[in-house]
């Protein structure tokens, strides 16, 4: 049977004339071109802009830019491979016009333009507000681990490094008595498990690993906290769910409903959502041109339920959506969980599962936001006391000082769970993708800013992507040139004949 044969390589071959030919009219590559085309670098401060120096020239941000936001959309987001793809992939030829930036060059670029790359996806942000892919009106926010470029081998807390310098210390200790004994003894050097000069030089590399762990002591020491990465040392050791702890960074995303698309991010070292709501509304808020006065609705989840967060979102006029943490018991019996526990405003007691009555305690001094409330003398004659404490004494409820409004919020969000139930189709579809079919859940720089960076990248393909899907990509040229026709019709004549 005959098979389907390809050109014999040494044939010559008449390949399309011109360069534009091998890319099609609806490739996704083309908004790349157009929109970065649309952008004044120059007023978003990229640098080498200025060609009238003495020297070599440099590449065009312009040309750099369009390399990096189709890496990051296709799955290379390393320098080295987008320096390959610059010899080997025809949309990128075709899209930076044959050059070939070394891969030194390329990663300076996103180093030497961190700000500036994080600007470029609002910069973007505002042309699909533009577009009409946004609603508006509601929005999710929510968090996931990224993984840090820092393995988790190289994340010392205290108890990590007395560690090893407790293993040292005896294996130092051991190679000494090793040697005093040999010398004592005067055994032959073949019936030695070591001779006393692999002995001095063992502990010669041990002493060098306990200075190297002393120092990191007192790097520990000397920052406060408490916890030092070494490769990263922005980065921390988090609860990432189904890996476990790992070393990460907290991404924080706002979702638009209407399509899906990110409309504000942040990066964070901090393990915990708390605090971060009202930031990520009020950018949020600012993509989608509201005023002051103008409410956005915002759905999170329990991780996000603060009150001075929530308060602060309430006077900023985001009316939030927030399910509340449940607090279990010292004993995990779920009928004695804190909910259980009725508040009564009239008396300002609680009542108990048992239906005893918990009366407000003296108020301390070490706890301004917190209300406790006991009964200790009800709770030593009652028969189900080991099942809702462990405490010699009797039970204590803790009562936060802004839990009238937090009632309200509590009531809100039960009201509306039809809309809150959205939430995860919303915020969750983003993280997926760039998880999953980007395969962009891990961090390739290092520092805070530089992940910022690198995260604004992710969310700027991310968002490309989707408004392509949705619209096309002759609906994004036709756009852009509408919006900008000074500048894309400028630069489409310069490409097309040359200065």
């Amino acid at each position: 049977m005959a098979y389907i044969e390809g050109y014999d390589r040494n044939q010559a071959q008449i390949f399309p004339e011109y360069l534009d030919d091998y890319v099609s009219e609806d490739n996704p590559v083309r908004v790349i071109d157009a929109f970065v085309d649309s952008l004044d670098l120059a007023e978003l401060k990229f640098t080498k802009l200025d060609t009238g120096g003495p020297g070599a020239p440099s590449y065009d941000p312009a040309d750099l830019l369009k390399l990096y936001t189709y890496g990051y959309q296709n799955g290379l987001r390393s320098s080295r491979k987008l320096e390959k793809a610059t010899y080997v992939n025809v949309e990128v030829i075709w899209l930076i016009r044959k050059l070939h930036p070394d891969f030194k060059t390329i990663a300076d670029f996103r180093k030497e333009n961190k700000k500036q790359l994080q600007e470029v996806f609002k910069k973007f942000n505002l042309l699909c507000k533009e577009f009409g892919l946004f609603g508006g009106k509601l929005v999710a926010i929510d968090g996931t681990k990224f993984r840090a470029d820092n393995s988790k081998k190289n994340n010392y807390n205290k108890k990590k490094i007395d560690r090893q310098l407790k293993y040292i210390d005896e294996k130092i200790n051991e190679y000494l008595n090793a040697l005093d004994h040999g010398d004592k003894n005067q055994e032959p050097e073949a019936q030695l498990k070591y001779t006393p000069y692999e002995l001095k030089e063992k502990i010669k590399t041990l002493k060098t690993r306990q200075g190297y762990y002393q120092s990191l002591e007192q790097q520990l020491e000397n920052s406060g906290g408490k916890e030092i990465s070494t490769t990263d040392p922005d980065a921390r050791l988090m609860d990432n769910k189904k890996n476990g702890l790992e070393v990460n960074y907290n991404v924080q995303i706002g979702v638009d409903e209407k399509n899906k698309m990110i409309v504000a991010s942040d990066v964070t070292n901090n393990p915990a959502d708390q605090g971060h709501l009202n930031d990520m509304a009020q950018a949020s808020k600012e993509t989608l041109g509201k005023k002051e006065n103008e409410t956005l609705e915002v759905l999170a989840d329990k991780g996000y339920y603060q009150a001075e967060d929530l308060k602060k979102c309430e006077e900023n006029n985001t009316l939030t959506y927030v399910t509340h943490q449940v607090y279990s018991n010292a004993t995990g019996d779920p009928e004695y969980y804190g909910d259980k526990f009725k508040y009564d405003p009239d008396n300002d007691t609680y009542i108990c599962p048992m239906g005893q009555v918990l009366f407000r305690m003296k108020h301390r001094v070490d706890e301004p936001d917190r209300i406790r409330y006991k009964n200790f003398k009800a709770c030593k004659k009652c028969p189900n006391k080991n099942k809702c404490t462990k405490s010699a004494d009797g039970r204590v409820i803790c009562r936060s000082k802004h839990q009238d409004f937090l009632d309200t919020v509590d009531a809100r969000t039960l009201a509306n769970m039809d809309k809150y139930l959205k939430r995860q189709m919303i915020v969750e579809h983003p993280f997926g993708t760039i998880k999953r079919s980007m395969d962009a859940g891990y961090f390739l720089t290092r520092g805070l800013e530089s992940v910022k960076t690198e995260a604004a990248l992710t969310f700027l393909a991310y968002n490309m992507k989707r408004a392509i899907k949705i619209l096309g990509v002759a609906k994004i040229l036709e756009e852009i040139e509408e919006t900008f026709p000074p500048v894309f019709c400028q630069i489409n004549i310069t490409s097309i004949f040359g200065d």
